[in-house]
Parts: structure tokens; sequence; C-alpha cells
């Protein structure tokens, strides 16, 4: 084995959670704290313990909570949607048809051309459509 190239390995103490302290050796020392340990462990004391580490089960139910909150306010914007009666088909394509309609007045005769081609376009529209038999 070299030399002065390995790390330190010396006893060390273990300290649970429980209050269980034992002795071994280790490279890391003087002391290492755990959570769990044989004398706790659901595995050996055939129990089931509630081990909270960092508040992770609070951090865990306050996202639950803003998760809930978020669906709600969701469920209440849709309902808010389904009181607002939408329109069909019918009623959106007659709207459209209006709105077009005004915007788009026919030339009417009276009014000054640019173009021959404007001109016929204005008499075709003021005389009436024949039916072709």
């Amino acid at each position: 084995m070299k030399t002065d190239i390995h790390p330190k390995y010396e006893k060390t103490i273990i300290k649970c959670a429980c209050g269980n302290e034992f002795e071994t050796r280790s490279t890391v020392f003087p002391e290492i704290n755990i959570e769990l340990c044989s004398l706790c462990h659901p595995f050996y004391t055939g129990k089931q313990k509630f081990v909270d580490t960092a508040g992770r089960v609070d951090k865990f139910q306050a996202r639950m909570k803003a998760a809930e909150e978020k669906k709600a306010v969701k469920k209440l914007t849709k309902e808010d949607k389904k009181d607002k009666s939408p329109k069909d088909n019918q009623e959106v394509l007659k709207e459209i048809k209006e709105k077009v309609a005004n915007e788009l007045k026919p030339m009417e005769s009276s009014q000054e051309m640019s173009s021959d081609v404007e001109t016929a376009a204005a008499t075709e529209l003021d005389q009436p459509a024949k039916s072709e038999n």
C-alpha cells in the first residue's frame, strides 16, 4: 500500500435522531448524525414511523393546496363562460354578413368614377338582374 495517499480511518460516533449512539470506524470523523438507525427504522421495529425531514410534508401539503385553489379558479372561469350562451354558427355567420354588408356598400353611378371599369361596374349594379332562361 502506498503511504500518504489514503484518508485516515479512525473511530467515529454515529448519533441517531432517536438518541441511539454507537461507535464504528470511518473516514468521516469525529461524529456522523443520522435520521434512522436499526432501533427506530420501521423495517426492524415492525411499526410505521412518521419522519418529517426539513418540513417536506408541509411543503407537499402547501403545493397540493395551491393546486386545488388553482383548479377551483379554473372551474369558476369555465362556469362563467358557460353562463354566456355560445352563439351557434348560423348567428356568427349572420353577424359577419351584416358587418361586411355595412362596410362594402355598392358604388352608385352618381359618384365620381376614375376609370371606365369602375363606371361599367357601377352601371351593372344599378341595373336589376335579368333572369336567364
